[in-house]
């Protein structure tokens, strides 16, 4: 299997030879203001406790953490949306990886901003096998300090590139989350946290697995 790393470096090359110099330095900038706010530092840490939550997933169906931790450890992906090649494709190597996590007695679930129906064409359109929940107006993300309001100039380069925030995400907030992986023990504890401020790095999918506890059958 490749690693998930390269096939993002693959999408960034072939954005810059087709997405003109000026809308690329835009993007650039957003990452860099982000990036200066120091919010990657502010993200719950490893060795604290996750927050409870109740989301609904691409079925209308509420889903607690409660009821996940109580089935094992949990994988949190928090991804942007749909329409984001890199978390595609995230996306797509946790599908990929789910009879492994299966086997380890762990589950994994992604958890966004999109609105209910978005998840639904997500999961459909890549197969993905696993529960993809709706995150309204970013709350959850918040508690986890991944959530922030996109600056005007970056909306007006999302308009220009025909990507609908506030229609994905069903809401007029401009509010986004940072990428993040979170390894979640049976009791809530995160074992392990990482996101980043440019959406495009992730952590290896083999990396957050060794963050996996054994759990006794």
């Amino acid at each position: 299997m490749p690693h998930l790393q390269d096939q993002l470096d693959e999408i960034t090359a072939n954005t810059r030879t087709l997405v003109q110099p000026e809308r690329l330095a835009i993007n650039e900038r957003a990452v860099e203001d982000l990036f200066a706010t120091g919010i990657e530092q502010r993200i719950l840490p490893a060795g604290t406790k996750a927050p409870d939550f109740a989301l609904t997933d691409a079925t209308g169906r509420i889903v607690r953490s409660s009821d996940l931790l109580a089935l094992g450890p949990v994988i949190l992906n928090f991804f942007r949306g749909r329409w984001c090649p890199y978390c595609v494709t995230e996306l797509e190597a946790w599908r990929d990886l789910y009879p492994i996590i299966r086997e380890r007695g762990a589950l994994v679930v992604g958890v966004s901003p999109q609105t209910v129906r978005q998840s639904d064409f997500t999961q459909v359109q890549h197969e993905i096998p696993y529960a993809l929940l709706y995150d309204d107006g970013c709350k959850v993300a918040e508690q986890f300090g991944l959530a922030y309001t996109i600056p005007e100039y970056h909306r007006e380069h999302y308009r220009n590139v025909l990507v609908n925030i506030p229609f994905v995400n069903g809401d007029q907030s401009w509010k986004l989350i940072l990428p993040a992986t979170y390894v979640l023990a049976s009791d809530g504890t995160v074992l392990f946290a990482e996101a980043h401020a440019d959406f495009r790095v992730r952590p290896e999918p083999e990396e957050v697995l060794r963050h996996l506890p054994v759990v006794k059958r």
